[in-house]
């Protein structure tokens, strides 16, 4: 868990800034630090340096756009995130050990490998079975207690129980458990993956790491079954939903709404929300 805010509020200014040029100043000067104060700070809670986080998200987030967008070319993607066509080949193929083309050629398909459980593959279903599990809603905007977390999602289940432990006093009848996610797994190293852990909460809460989750249109889609098979449903949304939906992903980043969780027999009723536009 991220215990220093400031770093906290400069991972929130990147995330929303990623496909413009971003320097080492404009993130310190944000957060009202000097540059060398600031770096030491955010390599000491990451775990990374903020040039290498700034350019692996980049790197992550435009493989992910080249999953979701099928009708959006290679060069225009790098563009996107500040790179000239052949500076972006390289560099992707330096991080991700594989050329843009042959990234988008192997991904969409109807199985992938299981980040999780290696020797396991995740396949999918249809377009269509998954187009009847769907609804495009309206949501509105959550407030909430949140912590933030840089890691490994088979952590979940022990941050939740902690998390949800210490602020067991905050609970209502209409609370629900929200997770922001960030990355995806199936590109991102599993034990880099940023999310949020969130608790909704009344609007008067005085606590101090509240924060408001945008709402508006989501693609959603209800997921009931147990917590091993979540990464292949997920994944089976958005390799084969998403690129055919007719939809884009829009600059908010996804959540998991939980309605139900019975941890001994590893069962969850949750909502895949999908922000689109």
């Amino acid at each position: 868990m991220f215990k220093n805010e400031l770093v906290s509020k400069a991972i929130d200014y990147i995330v929303e800034n990623l496909n413009e040029e971003i320097s080492i100043e404009d993130v310190a000067a944000y957060c009202h630090l000097s540059k060398y104060y600031f770096c030491r700070v955010f390599k000491s809670e990451t775990g990374e340096s903020i040039y290498g986080f700034i350019k692996r998200l980049k790197m992550e987030q435009s493989a992910i756009e080249m999953k979701l967008i099928k009708n959006k070319s290679i060069t225009d993607i790098g563009v996107t995130y500040g790179y000239s066509s052949s500076n972006y080949s390289s560099a992707f193929k330096k991080h991700h050990h594989v050329s843009p083309a042959a990234f988008r050629k192997n991904v969409n398909m109807n199985s992938a490998p299981h980040p999780f459980i290696l020797e396991k593959k995740a396949t999918f279903q249809s377009f269509d079975e998954y187009n009847q599990q769907i609804q495009i809603k309206d949501l509105d905007n959550f407030k909430v207690i949140y912590e933030r977390y840089l890691g490994n999602y088979l952590d979940l289940g022990k941050n939740w129980s902690e998390f949800t432990e210490k602020n067991q006093n905050y609970f209502r009848e209409e609370t629900l458990l929200i997770e922001r996610f960030f990355d995806d797994p199936s590109i991102t190293n599993v034990g880099q993956c940023l999310y949020d852990i969130c608790m909704t909460v009344d609007t008067t809460s005085p606590l101090e790491n509240v924060m408001t989750i945008q709402g508006g249109k989501f693609a959603v889609y209800s997921f009931d079954g147990l917590i091993p098979d979540i990464f292949e449903a997920f994944q089976g949304v958005f390799n084969i939903w998403m690129p055919n939906s007719g939809y884009e992903m829009d600059e908010r980043y996804g959540l998991n709404i939980y309605r139900k969780i019975d941890r001994d027999e590893q069962h969850v009723v949750m909502d895949l929300c999908i922000p689109v536009k």
